[in-house]
């Protein structure tokens, strides 16, 4: 159930693309922008997100599913967050960080939607089956 909820919403491959462009992005700061800071928490925390998406898919309960995939939500918002720093520090252009950012609020809004859903599922479980 958990592995194809991941996958039927696509959020899986987005984040896997997500980061590759991420892991380009940083390979960029630090070459040709002399930029290592920022760049590295943006790597630790772009890279994540797909890290626990996956992690979700093999998840041993609801529980450990909807956290798992709360945390993937926490690091797209950091995320977010290290990309605004870097177009407002100057790092990137309009143009680059137009391009980068949108895919990275259409996965926090994904993964939004996904625990909502989760946790809206949950709380409708039988308490029977709770304890199986």
């Amino acid at each position: 159930m958990k592995e194809r909820f991941v996958k039927q919403n696509g959020v899986l491959p987005l984040s896997k693309s997500f980061a590759l462009r991420i892991i380009q992005l940083h390979r960029y700061m630090v070459s040709k922008k002399k930029e290592f800071v920022l760049s590295q928490q943006l790597l630790r925390s772009g890279t994540s997100i797909g890290a626990n998406i996956k992690e979700a898919q093999f998840a041993q309960s609801k529980a450990d599913f909807i956290a798992k995939m709360y945390i993937a939500l926490k690091e797209s918002g950091e995320t977010e967050y290290w990309l605004e720093l870097l177009h407002e520090a100057g790092y990137l252009t309009q143009k680059e960080f137009e391009s980068i950012i949108t895919p990275c609020q259409v996965i926090i809004r994904m993964l939004s939607a996904i625990t909502k859903t989760a946790r809206i599922n949950k709380s409708h479980t039988p308490h029977s089956t709770l304890h199986t």
